[in-house]
Order: C-alpha cells, then sequence, then structure tokens
C-alpha cells in the first residue's frame, strides 16, 4: 500500500515558503515544502490544510497540483499543491527554520533529494502565474 504524502509550495508576492527538517536525523537540517502524511478518510487537500495548521500555524488555500506524484521512497509518494496563505504568519513549530524564498534565492538552501525536482516545477509555475 503506498502512502501519500502531501506538501504546499505556499507562494506570496513571487516568494515561496522553504521549511528546514529537524528529523529524522538523516534528513535533519535539509530544507523542504511543508506537509504530512495523509490520513484514512482524508482527501489530499483536508490533510494539507491540517498539516499547515499544525506545523506552521497558518491557514492555506489549496490550488492546482504540481506534477503527478513524486517518488519518496519505494512506499511512499509525495502530492505537492501550489497555496496561498489566507490568514496567519508561519512559525516553524514542528521545523528548525522557515525561510521565504524570492526567486534569485530559489537554489540558496540545500533542498532534500526529494524535494529539489519540485522547486523546478514549482519556479516554472510561479514564471506563469498572473
Amino acid at each position: 500500500m503506498t502512502v501519500v504524502v502531501v506538501a504546499a509550495a505556499i507562494i506570496s508576492d513571487g516568494r515561496v515558503l522553504a521549511a528546514q527538517r529537524a528529523e529524522p536525523p538523516e534528513l535533519a537540517g535539509g530544507w523542504e515544502f511543508p506537509g504530512g502524511k495523509v490520513d484514512p478518510g482524508e482527501s489530499d487537500v483536508e490533510a494539507l490544510v491540517r498539516e499547515c495548521r499544525e506545523e506552521l500555524g497558518v491557514e492555506i488555500a489549496v490550488g492546482e497540483q504540481v506534477g503527478g506524484d513524486w517518488p519518496l521512497t519505494r512506499d511512499y509518494v509525495m502530492r505537492v499543491y501550489l497555496s496561498t496563505l489566507l490568514s496567519g504568519v508561519p512559525v516553524p513549530k514542528e521545523h528548525m527554520a522557515l525561510r521565504w524564498l524570492a526567486p534569485q534565492e530559489y537554489y540558496a538552501v540545500p533542498w532534500l533529494a526529494a524535494d529539489l525536482p519540485v522547486m523546478k516545477a514549482v519556479e516554472d509555475r510561479v514564471r506563469i502565474l498572473p
């Protein structure tokens, strides 16, 4: 059975929110899009709204999916959605740090291997947004 992880590419004025992992040890310090596992009975959107509320203390609006299922491990896939803030200021409740990356800074952090190709796809989407 494949486990689905959802992640939010939160965009604000062309900037993308990146989150620095605190755990597990093999991923700590790497940067990712915030999110988490989809619980049984939850839709991707419901899970993403819940995860951003729990991890960042914000309410988001979930937009279109970026790409399809991004492989993480043999049993995990990640689905990434363009998102915008509805309310709140992101705070790192479960991460070491958060950083808003302007377009010229998109690759200024060491993205986790699974998130790096997603950042490229997000960059392409942000470039064509009105």
